[in-house]
């Protein structure tokens, strides 16, 4: 199972909507089938694996990193292929939230005499697949939320000098993690102040994630680097809904330099509500979001209690109380209402520090 995993994991950021599954067909010891979902969220593990594996699935086990489907859309259900395959065994580390399936795959397997055991490694699996269970529960996507700073928190000097606080090992990790995800998300003000493309460099020949900014009013360069390369993948702005928010005529610089305008609601301070913003992500079939800032977007972001994952890295250099803060404000007059994370990781990355946080109860 933990291979299964493995296998699935390596489709994170390019198979969304649908989950990232592996799957390993297993006979007498031996693997005779491998498959993930494939980019694009299709076809899916299972029946690529069955075609590897031919003949030889006949009797064997199948290790699946979720609950076969079990319901018709684009593609067949795989329960239904697993079972025309004659597989006699079928290990899965939990149950697809999908209420399309939701247990129903099982139910399939095990009516037509496979033995299922569930189960196997189900907290690994639950970490994988938390953004698509996200959007089926919650309607949103994960949000992994990233800091780059200095040793006293700052990102940048008081004149706005951030390149580079870290070092080029920490960077290349930046953008392994940017491949991770179906998103990579920043604020206007980020936009604005580092004309950043947000693209996916130094992994070869990759298909990049959708990469977006967060502005009200599309207050973004209209001839800077993030919308001057929508050639190389999908660039969106999350912009105000509401009527007259978004002048036309940069509008239409947006659009016919090949972005996309996506509307959403905006709360009751001006700025863009954040969880009507994701849960807008969620219904474009957004499941995993890298957010980069800048600070106001994180702090929003935080305050409504909506980042599962926090990944820092921090220099050994220190800019002092006049260098700019990582975090806007947040309103936090007492410790008790601070936002608490667990953590789950610490390396070192060249000469910066590498920490993981994950949101407690997730």
């Amino acid at each position: 199972m933990a291979a299964a995993l493995a296998l699935g994991a390596r489709g994170m950021g390019q198979v969304w909507p649908n989950p990232a599954v592996g799957c390993l067909i297993v006979r007498d010891g031996r693997i005779v089938g491998r498959g993930r979902t494939a980019p694009g969220g299709r076809p899916h593990a299972e029946p690529i694996a069955l075609a590897q594996a031919g003949e030889a699935a006949r009797g064997a086990t199948a290790y699946v990193s979720l609950e076969p489907c079990s319901h018709h859309g684009v593609t067949p259900p795989c329960a239904e292929a697993l079972i025309a395959a004659g597989v006699a065994r079928v290990v899965i580390p939990l149950e697809d939230v999908n209420p399309k399936v939701a247990g129903d795959g099982i139910a399939r397997l095990e009516a037509a005499g496979i033995a299922v055991t569930a189960g196997v490694l189900a907290e690994a699996a639950g970490r994988d697949h938390r953004g698509f269970f996200l959007r089926m529960r919650e309607g949103r996507p994960m949000v992994t939320l990233k800091l780059a700073s200095s040793f006293d928190g700052r990102i940048a000097t008081a004149t706005g000098e951030s390149r580079w606080i870290t070092g080029p090992q920490a960077r290349r990790r930046v953008h392994a993690e940017r491949l991770r995800h179906d998103m990579v998300l920043v604020g206007g003000g980020t936009a604005r102040a580092d004309d950043p493309d947000l693209s996916v460099r130094e992994m070869g020949a990759v298909r990049q994630p959708v990469r977006a900014v967060v502005s009200r009013h599309l207050n973004v360069p209209l001839d800077g680097r993030l919308i001057g390369s929508a050639a190389a993948g999908p660039v969106w702005a999350l912009v105000d809904a509401s009527p007259g928010a978004v002048n036309e005529d940069a509008r239409a610089a947006w659009e016919g330099q090949g972005g996309r305008l996506i509307g959403t609601e905006a709360g009751p301070g001006g700025n863009l509500e954040p969880r009507a913003l994701l849960q807008t992500l969620g219904r474009e079939g957004i499941t995993r979001v890298f957010c980069e800032g800048g600070g106001a977007l994180a702090a929003s972001l935080l305050a409504a209690d909506l980042v599962d994952e926090i990944l820092g890295f921090t220099a050994g250099l220190t800019l002092g109380a006049e260098g700019q803060p990582s975090l806007g404000a947040m309103g936090i007059d007492s410790l008790a209402g601070a936002p608490r994370y667990r953590l789950r990781e610490v390396s070192r990355v060249g000469e910066d520090v590498l920490h993981r946080w994950e949101r407690r109860g997730a």
